[in-house]
C-alpha cells in the first residue's frame, strides 16, 4: 500500500499504561506515519496512547484527523491541536468515520474500547466489507493472551485457520510499517461463507 495521502486509523488506549515502552511505540508509531505521509486518523483524545501518537505524528509533520463523541468533548479529552476535529454525537459515528477513512488500521495496547475496535474491523473483513490491512502492534507480548484465545477459537473450530491471518502481528513499529507498505487488497471478495 502507497502510504503517502493514506488514512491509517490507529486504535489505542487513552491510558498510557504501566511499561514505558507502550507510550514509546505510540510515539514512535505516529512519527513513522507523520514521516511517510500518511493521515493519522484517531480517537481525537489528547491523553495516554492517543495523544502520544497524534502529538508524534504531528511532530513528523503529518496530518491528523481526530474523531471523537461529544460527550469526551465536554470531559475536556478533545486534543485541540489536530490538522482536523470531528466532534460526534455518538461512538458508532465515530467508528463509522474512523473506517470511512481508514485505509487500513493499526492497534495498540488498550482496554475494552481498542479491543472492541479491533475485533469489529476484524469481523466486517471476515464477513465481506472491507479488504483492508489489519495489523496488531503486539507491544512487549500485550496481547499473547488474546492472540492465545485467537488459536483456541481455530483449535475448536468456531473461526476457520485462515481467518488468523486477517489480523497481521508485529512486534514493532518497522515491521508493522513494513505489514502496511507489503499490503494487496486481495483480488477475490473476503467472505466468511464462500
Amino acid at each position: 500500500m502507497e502510504l503517502r495521502g493514506a488514512g491509517i486509523t490507529v486504535f489505542c488506549g487513552s491510558s498510557p499504561g504501566a511499561n514505558p515502552v507502550f507510550l514509546d511505540t505510540a510515539r514512535q508509531l505516529g512519527a513513522a506515519l507523520g514521516t511517510a505521509g500518511a493521515t493519522l486518523v484517531y480517537g481525537g483524545a489528547s491523553v495516554g496512547l492517543m495523544g502520544a501518537v497524534a502529538d508524534a505524528a504531528l511532530g513528523a509533520g503529518g496530518k491528523v484527523l481526530g474523531v471523537i463523541p461529544q460527550q469526551l468533548v465536554d470531559r475536556e479529552l478533545a486534543h485541540k491541536g489536530l490538522t482536523q476535529l470531528r466532534v460526534v454525537a455518538s461512538m458508532h459515528e465515530r467508528k463509522t468515520i474512523m473506517s470511512d477513512q481508514a485505509a487500513g488500521y493499526v492497534v495498540l495496547p488498550g482496554g475494552y474500547g481498542t479491543w472492541e475496535e479491533c475485533f469489529e474491523v476484524i469481523t466486517w473483513k471476515q464477513v465481506g466489507l472491507h479488504k483492508k490491512v489489519v495489523v496488531l502492534l503486539n507491544v512487549a507480548n500485550y496481547y499473547a493472551p488474546l492472540l492465545a484465545m485467537v488459536e483456541a477459537a481455530v483449535e475448536q473450530q468456531f473461526m476457520r485457520p485462515a481467518f488468523k491471518n486477517y489480523l497481521l502481528v508485529a512486534r514493532d513499529v518497522p515491521e508493522a510499517m513494513a505489514l502496511l507498505r507489503a499490503y494487496a487488497e486481495p483480488a477475490e471478495p473476503l467472505a466468511k461463507w464462500t
